[in-house]
């Protein structure tokens, strides 16, 4: 028999395991279908940089670092800061992570996580401004240590943590004095994710990366205390009982996660 289809029998076993266990209410690690794995969250764990959070959703662990720089502003926005975010899939992190240009993957979870900061308005953008030609730039970096599955709603965690511990740089002569700050960057709002995965007829939170890998359908629901600021979704479709019914999920879950992260 061919490695394909090895590979192909391999993940029809898993899939049809994995929902026999879901048809009796049950899941791999034990978990209800709306529950996450033990959540935490570390501030301030890199002092070289401005802003940094670190997550940890279950066994799947997250760093995230913030950095300022005096840039130009984009033509269209003279007097708007700039706010760019980047992730990075360490191949330490999971055997299926490899060197090299940034992977689709890769790219979506900068954008994901960059739409839910973006959306909920959390940095105010227009105190970025330094002078004509000239405003402040937010850089944040996504790193993904270890990869258990779900490494969304963990790096948004972490993006929301170092947003917190981010202090705003002293600028002189229209350049950055490194090691002085003007103050916290005192975010407007605290974005959370929750991913939910639907195998068979079943949806769940959180989901495990055996879990991922048989999954149907994927979103992720971003919210503050007040909206959703955003929504990514991935193969599959949704209902609109299943996007209602997620959301007020998303919602409850979110409140909880920002418990941990104050």
């Amino acid at each position: 028999m061919g490695d394909e289809i090895k590979q192909t029998v391999m993940a029809y076993m898993r899939k049809d395991i994995i929902t026999n266990l879901l048809d009796k209410e049950e899941r791999l690690d034990g978990r209800k279908f709306d529950e996450y794995r033990p959540v935490e969250v570390h501030k301030g764990v890199i002092t070289t940089a401005e802003g940094s959070g670190l997550a940890k959703v279950g066994e799947t662990m997250v760093l995230v670092a913030a950095k300022f720089d005096v840039v130009t502003p984009f033509p269209d926005r003279p007097t708007e800061g700039v706010f760019i975010m980047n992730s990075e899939l360490l191949p330490l992190a999971s055997p299926t992570f490899e060197t090299g240009p940034p992977r689709e993957d890769s790219i979506e979870l900068a954008r994901t996580v960059d739409r839910a900061i973006r959306s909920s308005e959390a940095i105010d953008i227009d105190s970025f401004f330094v002078e004509e030609g000239k405003v402040l730039g937010l850089f944040m970096d996504i790193y993904v240590l270890n990869y258990a599955g779900n490494y969304t709603d963990a790096a948004t965690l972490a993006a929301a943590a170092a947003l917190i511990d981010t202090k705003k740089p002293k600028v002189e002569n229209a350049a950055i004095v490194r090691g002085e700050y003007s103050g916290p960057l005192n975010p407007k709002a605290i974005p959370v994710s929750t991913t939910f995965m639907k195998i068979g007829k079943e949806w769940i939170l959180d989901p495990l990366r055996e879990e991922e890998a048989v999954a149907d359908t994927r979103i992720t629901i971003a919210t503050t205390e007040t909206h959703v600021c955003a929504i990514q979704k991935g193969q599959g479709s949704v209902t609109k009982d299943e996007l209602l019914n997620n959301i007020d999920i998303a919602f409850k879950k979110g409140s909880e996660l920002r418990k941990i992260l104050l």
